[in-house]
């Protein structure tokens, strides 16, 4: 079982601290738990929430010595962190320990110069002001999350779910992932370098049109789906087809399903000894050429390398992982 510290700094984001105990509580391996979460706070005790109720914590930061990964919740007052956890989280640095911040506990991430010459994100409309205050991090103000050696950050709200899952993919591969993804109702893991469409904020969905698309093509991702093939089964037109997926998607149709191609190809090189064409076919990119191509492009890892490194039967701890280690930067979410 894996260690999970999640740092509530007053006054603390209600919907952050629930994401991880939401998502890693549903882990199971081998019909055992897979994460231990928990909870703490600069002063056990009652912890003023960003809204209009106080939490009790009963756990104080020496909860993080213990801990496989620390996880930091974003806070209303992130400008000003307290240096009991700085020191802390730099005491877990020095560990070895996986630390990741969700939206705004990215500053305290970098307060404690944790982040300097890394790369990272926060919430976009705190993107600038993370860059102004620390220069020396290389912030990427329009992703979901972003992974530089052992330290992760997302940026604001449902990211940290996206950023979690993620977590969760890498200690115990993509089919426990996307179990957790199906008990909590929430997508698939997502790309960390997928947008976080400030410009463009996602609609809540409405009707059930592309919704039954998707869920068809993920059932044929074996054969050559076009627009074409998408919008008949829809039932519109292809020109309505792209403007509605966009709508509830935030991507094109194309788009969409290379993703889905791609994660489908991660997880049979996770969990299959299926030979390369065989993935490749199976998930509708065509050769191992093809499939090398993507995967490289989406992960910067072969097919090959990629199987080597996380078809596991038994997780590591996270800080024993290859390229965990002080400058290490993931592609993936490149």
């Amino acid at each position: 079982m894996l260690r999970v510290a999640v740092v509530a700094s007053p006054p603390v984001s209600m919907f952050n601290l629930a994401i991880p105990e939401l998502l890693f509580d549903k882990v199971e391996v081998d019909g055992r738990p897979g994460y231990e979460v928990v909870i703490c706070a600069p002063d056990p005790g009652p912890v003023p929430t960003t809204g209009s109720l106080d939490l009790h914590v009963p756990h104080g930061l020496e909860a993080l010595r213990k801990a496989d990964t620390v996880i930091v919740a974003g806070t209303g007052k992130p400008f000003s962190p307290d240096p009991r956890v700085l020191r802390a989280l730099r005491e877990s640095a020095e560990a070895g320990v996986r630390i990741a911040a969700l939206c705004t506990g990215a500053f305290s991430l970098a307060e404690a110069g944790l982040l300097d010459g890394r790369k990272a994100t926060t919430y976009w409309a705190h993107a600038d002001e993370l860059r102004r205050r620390h220069p020396g991090v290389e912030v990427q103000g329009d992703v979901l999350y972003a992974q530089d050696g052992q330290f992760l950050t997302s940026s604001g709200y449902a990211a940290g779910i996206d950023l979690c899952l993620h977590l969760i993919r890498t200690d115990y591969g993509a089919a426990v992932a996307n179990e957790v993804a199906r008990l909590a109702l929430v997508a698939p893991v997502r790309p960390g370098g997928q947008t976080q469409f400030t410009h463009t904020p996602l609609p809540p969905e409405r009707g059930t049109v592309c919704a039954d698309t998707r869920g068809w093509a993920m059932r044929n991702l074996d054969k050559p789906l076009t627009l074409t093939d998408l919008a008949r089964h829809a039932g519109v037109s292809v020109r309505t087809l792209t403007r509605r997926f966009h709508a509830e998607s935030g991507v094109s149709p194309l788009q969409w399903l290379l993703h889905q191609r791609i994660e489908r190809a991660r997880e049979l090189l996770e969990t299959t000894t299926l030979p390369m064409d065989q993935v490749a076919a199976a998930c509708g990119l065509g050769t191992a050429d093809s499939l090398r191509a993507h995967l490289v492009r989406r992960t910067g890892l072969t097919p090959s390398t990629y199987r080597a490194q996380f078809s596991r039967h038994a997780p590591v701890r996270p800080a024993d992982r290859e390229g965990t280690g002080p400058g290490a930067v993931t592609s993936s979410v490149a």
